[in-house]
């Protein structure tokens, strides 16, 4: 039979048989820390175990020379494109477009330019119809314009929506494009402005 004990320090093993007892003192590497008569031992050096092996990481995935050769053209296509339109594209390029409302800097003295769509009664009072009374923002107006000079047949659209909205309002005779210029000093108003109007169409004499 085989029980640990501790001596001062010196783990040893207690054997017990027919001779007697007989004490043997156990290597460093089997030395650990027991109870014995009540008592502990602080001193003695405990047996450390080694720590885990970590599993082997994966093997990184290379790309094929093929697979490298298509990233660099997708790359470079990218920067082409990204380069010609900031030095020769319009806002209208998007996402390569230079944005030239965040890219460059206004003219402190050059005239603001507003665009409105307006419809007139027959009294001749204006009705703003670009500012959400159609369902369209002023900004989705100055977009289509170039598409409203060329059909100015749209603008009746406008006007049948705004009728729909608008039960109790007035009737509509025509409906204008109008474009409004502030004028500027060091970047502030001077109260002066000018109204051209770009396109017009004549709700009565339409079919």
């Amino acid at each position: 039979m085989k029980t640990l004990c501790v001596r001062r320090g010196r783990p040893t093993v207690e054997r017990t048989g027919a001779g007697g007892t007989a004490l043997r003192e156990l290597p460093a590497t089997q030395r650990t820390v027991s109870w014995r008569g009540g008592c502990r031992s602080y001193d003695d050096p405990v047996q450390l175990q080694s720590p885990p092996v970590p599993p082997a990481a994966p093997d990184a995935v290379r790309l094929p020379p093929s697979g490298r050769r298509w990233r660099l053209a997708a790359t470079t296509v990218v920067l082409a494109l990204l380069l010609g339109g900031t030095l020769w594209g319009a806002d209208d390029d998007f996402p390569f477009g230079p944005f030239r409302m965040y890219s460059t800097r206004a003219d402190p003295n050059a005239p603001v330019v507003s665009t409105r769509v307006v419809g007139l009664t027959g009294s001749g009072a204006e009705v703003p119809l670009s500012g959400g009374e159609v369902g369209l923002r002023r900004a989705e107006f100055e977009g289509q314009l170039p598409r409203l000079e060329s059909q100015p047949s749209l603008l009746g659209q406008l006007a049948d929506s705004f009728a729909e909205r608008h039960p109790g309002a007035p009737e509509l005779v025509s409906v204008r494009v109008v474009q409004r210029r502030f004028e500027l000093r060091d970047g502030t108003q001077t109260g002066a402005y000018k109204d051209t109007v770009l396109v017009t169409y004549d709700l009565e004499s339409a079919p």
